[in-house]
């Protein structure tokens, strides 16, 4: 095929699309699984402490309720099985506010809504831990030992010093997911195999995690997982309510389907949790970091621990002889934190990407200026040397594209009518990795035309897998991309990396590419003949007259992969208005400049960027999830508190890929953008606020009370 020919590197159209936007794909809840019962979950209404009493009665008595299953009757569970958050109804215990207690099944969803306040709790409260200010100054070492403290040098008296330096505190709140789909599924069994209908970021992770706390065996679980409606983290460990499902179905001997109510996603399927970030950091005055001490003060649940690592971006990003990271954590009766788009990465990033746009104000320095005169030539967190790193053609080719020149030092030199204009412009970098995945390709031929299946275990949060899966099959195999089935989200295929930390993409084309590359290989091998030019699998599917053939492949990354230091990398280039009458901030233009490696499809990839940009603009001015320091509670429990960006909070959007070839990691050089897009977003609005207002916000979000 001639270059020119290849569908991998163009814009190509969902090849679900149609399916979407007509309703034919099927997401967990939509598959007509016959003899249907509903189950809805209960939950506590105390932070801490224990049930003494549930009385059931009233409820099971209630017309149409087939089951209520509490901590009384539920069956024994493996509760260190992969499940997270607990919850699993087997104790008395509370330890936080929101924890299922129970759950009604019934022939309907609206009887067994109505049995569960029929039901009486009476509890035994404890001191509840859920006020994070008072808290955090009592935290301590974590319990995992890879947020030990990071050092590099002697931060602390290369800071004490320094004639340029800023010591500031930032903070970031607790925020939820809120996928447009909340979390839901449909159990089914069939003698001792259930059948989980169930949107899965991981989909053996949901298969091995429901196996383990059931204590069966993984084959007799099965996952099915095509179509996901967002997650962004929050699916990708699995919690209680898809247990649980199983749990209902096996005590009512009939398939149950479970859906979370949007209110009761706040405490059931985790969060990104609170953090005071302390970030010093300490220049020459010619603009040369000297020291970077990036202090952490975080919150986890009870029992279990989950540290976003925040450190993440400070370990690499700049040149600095003089590094701390460090880490600490204090218990509360919340639900525990899971990962969330970006994880460490986005709120990291805002921590530090303000401190290097405050310490250029000081140093009177352009801040990207400041960014170029640090950039290191190995990781600095482990002396590898880079696969490939764009940080600086990221920052010129944004500048050049933006209109940085335009941009005005000192803040409120611009107006323009009420309004305050600023421009502001923060760095981010994700991990790139290929991880193992197998794959299947069949070939099918009637009479001349040839059609391909491709099959793994693979997810599609709505970011175009089974279009960039199409795609590179149809160039590897010589078929049009029409000629391509792509099967994905059932564990019954072959097994795959999980659609999360941005691996989805490289793991998954790189096993596809593998096995049409083998099957072509054995279809020549198979003709016993020797050809001039190699033949297209499709070729030789006609010439050797063969109706069906498949193969498979386990692929892994490259062993050198380990070698080096691999990233995707950013710069966000923001520009605000701030009305001067209300402290009403909007963006009004947006750039994001991103270094991804081999781009399969810019359209698909062109959404994921601008969706991680505009998650990232609502992290830094509207999203916060509040909780009542008296009961434990989120008092933001929906969308109508919950304030996400709509299309009137969003202006001119914005993004441009550097060509890079990057083929360490992976042999087709793909890298992850899905994670990429939030990072240091937040941080360039809160420093194009500060250049439009002259008001340094620390603390998001950015709320017009703050600016007034």
């Amino acid at each position: 095929m001639q270059e020119k020919d290849k569908t991998i590197g163009t814009p190509v159209s969902r090849i679900d699309g149609i399916a979407k936007v007509t309703g034919k794909a099927a997401y967990a809840t939509d598959y007509p699984v016959k003899n249907l019962a509903y189950a809805v979950i209960f939950k506590s209404t105390i932070a801490a402490g224990k049930i003494i009493n549930i009385d059931t009665t009233v409820a099971e008595k209630s017309p149409g309720v087939l089951a209520v299953i509490t901590h009384k009757n539920a069956p024994k569970l493996n509760v260190g099985g992969g499940i997270r958050g607990g919850a699993l109804l087997q104790s008395p215990e509370i330890e936080f506010q929101g924890q299922h207690i129970g759950m009604v099944v019934a022939e309907t969803f609206e009887q067994a809504r109505h049995a569960t306040h029929l039901i009486k709790v009476e509890y035994e409260k404890s001191k509840a831990n859920v006020d994070f200010d008072t808290l955090a100054k009592e935290a301590g070492l974590p319990k995992d030992k890879d947020k030990a403290d990071a050092k590099r040098g002697d931060a602390k008296a290369a800071l004490s010093e320094a004639a340029f330096k800023v010591e500031e505190v930032y903070g970031t709140p607790i925020e939820h997911h809120h996928p447009l789909e909340p979390h839901s599924t449909i159990a089914e069994w069939e003698g001792d195999n259930v059948t989980l209908y169930n949107g899965s970021q991981i989909v053996n992770g949901a298969q091995n995690a429901a196996a383990a706390t059931l204590t069966i065996k993984p084959e007799q679980v099965r996952i099915v997982s095509p179509y996901i409606g967002g997650g962004f983290g929050s699916k990708g460990g699995q919690w209680a309510n898809l247990v649980l499902t199983a749990v209902a179905a096996k005590q009512v001997n009939r398939p149950v389907k479970l859906a979370l109510t949007r209110q009761q996603m706040v405490n059931s399927v985790g969060m990104r949790q609170r953090n005071y970030q302390k970030v010093s950091l300490a220049a020459t005055k010619d603009g040369k970091l000297t020291a970077l001490a990036h202090e952490i003060t975080t919150h986890a649940a009870i029992r279990n621990e989950f540290i976003e690592p925040c450190g993440d971006c400070s370990k690499i990003m700049y040149d600095v002889p003089n590094s701390l990271i460090s880490y600490r954590v204090v218990p509360m009766n919340l639900i525990l934190p899971t990962y969330t788009r970006g994880p460490g990465k986005s709120t990291g990033s805002f921590a530090l990407e303000s401190a290097m746009d405050e310490l250029a104000y000081k140093l009177k320095m352009d801040p990207i200026e400041f960014r170029l005169k640090n950039e290191p030539a190995r990781d600095p967190s482990n002396g590898k040397p880079w696969s490939s790193r764009t940080t600086v053609q990221c920052l010129k080719e944004g500048a050049k594209a933006f209109g940085w020149e335009k941009r005005k030092a000192e803040p409120r030199q611009n107006q323009q009518g009420n309004y305050w204009i600023g421009y502001g412009v923060a760095c981010g970098t994700y991990p790139a990795h290929q991880r193992p995945s197998s794959a299947i390709v069949k070939l099918k031929r009637e009479g001349s035309d040839v059609t391909a299946t491709v099959e793994l275990a693979a997810a599609d949060l709505g970011t175009g897998t089974h279009t960039i899966l199409a795609q590179t099959a149809a160039d590897a195999l010589d078929l049009p991309i029409q000629k391509i089935k792509v099967k994905l989200g059932d564990s019954t295929l072959p097994p795959a990396a999980g659609a999360v930390g941005s691996v989805g993409a490289a793991s998954y084309s790189n096993a596809v590419h593998e096995a049409c590359l083998k099957i072509t290989d054995e279809l020549i091998s198979r003709s016993g003949k020797q050809y001039f030019r190699r033949p297209t699998a499709s070729q030789l599917m006609v010439s050797e007259k063969i109706t069906d053939f498949q193969t498979r492949v386990d692929a892994k990354p490259p062993e050198t992969a380990d070698d080096y230091s691999s990233h995707s990398f950013n710069a966000n280039f923001a520009e605000v208005a701030v009305n001067m009458s209300t402290g009403m901030v909007r963006v009004s233009r947006f750039l994001a400049v991103t270094g991804a490696g081999n781009i399969l499809n810019p359209k698909t990839a062109r959404s994921q960027i601008i969706g991680g940009n505009i998650w990232g603009i609502g992290m830094a001015l509207t999203e916060e999830s509040v909780v009542d320091p008296r009961w434990g509670n989120f008092v933001t429990r929906s969308l109508a508190d919950y304030h996400v960006p709509a299309n009137l909070d969003i202006g001119t959007m914005e993004a441009i890929f550097i060509r890079e070839q990057d083929t360490v990691s992976n042999k087709l050089g793909v890298k992850g953008i899905g994670e990429v897009g939030i990072v240091g977003v937040a941080a360039a609005v809160a420093n194009a606020v500060f250049n439009a207002t002259g008001k340094r916000v620390r603390e998001l979000p950015i709320t017009p009370d703050k600016l007034l």
